[in-house]
């Protein structure tokens, strides 16, 4: 049955082209929210930048008809631009004219709710909005065209209790087939742990890895992988540094919480290639631009690239080297993203931290700057989003892995165990 969908400005402003997201469905933007995002247009962030993408949208499908009377999409659904009159929204409570936007969203939803032989739904990012269409009897639900399932994402790796032949088999000849330890089908890129002894999946086959040209990987042998003086404590992070540093990956994800280790690692692994490195983080923190804070970019941007600096420190404490000197060689680049949009960035390892607070059409930004030989690192922790209308589910960090799982080009590693501290470990447990 065909449905109304009734759009707030967030969905729109989270993905410029969510219009084309419902199918053969009659997708409706009350007038309310042309007046909100010809607002927004005039930002300088992201959020203007989406604005003008939906405006500009909409200005083409302008050209095919009349957005009030209905314009027919390609994918069979019909757009309408909503516009009432006094009259036609006097059966509405009273109490919804007012000055706040979201209100006069309701009272659109509410009168064609009335007068709509279809089912009618608002869409909306905004939490206390649903619960207010809710209490109005209005049925409202999450944009979800972008949504990942966090709890169902496959972490990247396999634990698996295998016979001792099986073992020896695999240690001797180096690869096995999936069905031999009981996988149906493996994905590019997965790592497996086959009783204590590490392989990948390449080519639909589980190959074993070495560290260097001998030495087996394995829980007694992984210590040996270091990296610009960090090596792995754990099971994770050494799959973690595998991906890192293998250059048939372009794109690998690190999801976390606090004191895993993935800034960390990454940081190493890029040290080690000797490639130049553009690390970024988004500056949502602080909740505005960074041209409102003075000095140089690397100034601009220092109190949100400290973490950073406080893993480099651990990593030039490691290695002898100099933190002042080894940033005044240019190897590292402090990036904003904001400005790599236009970009094409070959031959380098960018690494973007907290990428939990981006949106999916944010990450596809900064994905299709990528030049040949560059590789991407996302690091971040999605149960720790600062921006609205995100959340574990829909940030461009879940979004990424649950799109690119099995692609060639791709590894995803969630770490588990906090190596900061045995404080911070605690704390992450308890608190």
């Amino acid at each position: 049955m065909v449905k109304n969908f009734v759009l707030d400005t967030n969905v729109l402003v989270h993905d410029p082209k969510s219009i084309y997201s419902f199918e053969d469905n009659v997708v409706v933007i009350p007038l309310p929210v042309l007046e909100e995002l010809d607002r927004l247009k005039k930002e300088s962030r992201s959020v203007g930048r989406n604005a003008r993408e939906v405006i500009r949208e909409l200005d083409k499908l302008r050209e095919k008809g009349n957005l009030n009377e209905g314009i027919h999409l390609e994918n069979g659904g019909i757009l309408k631009v909503m516009v009432l009159s006094e009259d036609q929204v006097s059966n509405v409570p009273s109490f919804l004219y007012e000055k706040y936007m979201d209100n006069w969203i309701l009272v659109y939803t509410i009168y064609l709710m009335r007068t709509s032989q279809v089912p009618t739904y608002l869409v909306t990012k905004d939490i206390n909005l649903r619960i207010k269409a809710d209490s109005l009897g209005i049925p409202s639900q999450d944009y979800l065209s972008d949504k990942s399932d966090l709890e169902v994402l496959h972490p990247g790796y396999e634990e698996i209790n295998a016979s001792e032949s099986i073992v020896e088999k695999f240690q001797r000849e180096e690869f096995l087939n999936p069905e031999e330890i009981g996988v149906e089908e493996c994905y590019e890129n997965e790592y497996f742990d086959i009783s204590g002894v590490y392989g990948r999946c390449k080519g639909g086959k589980i190959e074993i890895l070495k560290i260097g040209k001998e030495a087996i990987a394995t829980k007694e042998t992984f210590r040996l992988f270091q990296r610009a003086g960090i090596f792995p404590k754990n099971r994770e992070q050494f799959f973690a540094m595998h991906a890192l540093c293998d250059d048939s990956i372009s794109l690998v994800n690190l999801i976390g919480i606090a004191g895993t280790g993935k800034t960390l690692l990454a940081l190493a692994c890029g040290i080690d290639k000797r490639r130049k490195m553009i690390v970024s983080r988004p500056t949502v923190p602080m909740g505005r631009d960074v041209g409102y804070l003075p000095g140089r970019v690397e100034e601009k941007m220092k109190p949100w690239m400290q973490p950073i600096y406080d893993n480099l420190d651990i990593i030039m404490d490691r290695t002898g080297m100099n933190l002042d000197n080894f940033l005044k060689r240019g190897k590292i680049e402090i990036e904003v993203l904001s400005f790599i949009r236009g970009r094409s960035i070959p031959n380098q390892y960018i690494i973007i931290d907290e990428a939990q607070n981006l949106t999916p059409h944010e990450v596809k930004t900064i994905l299709t700057r990528v030049g040949e030989g560059t590789k991407v690192v996302l690091v971040g922790d999605p149960y720790q989003i600062d921006t609205p209308y995100l959340d574990k589910n829909s940030n461009g960090l879940v979004y990424v892995a649950s799109k690119f799982l099995g692609d060639r080009l791709f590894a995803h590693v969630k770490l588990m165990k906090g190596e900061r501290s045995e404080l911070a470990s605690k704390a992450a447990e308890l608190l």
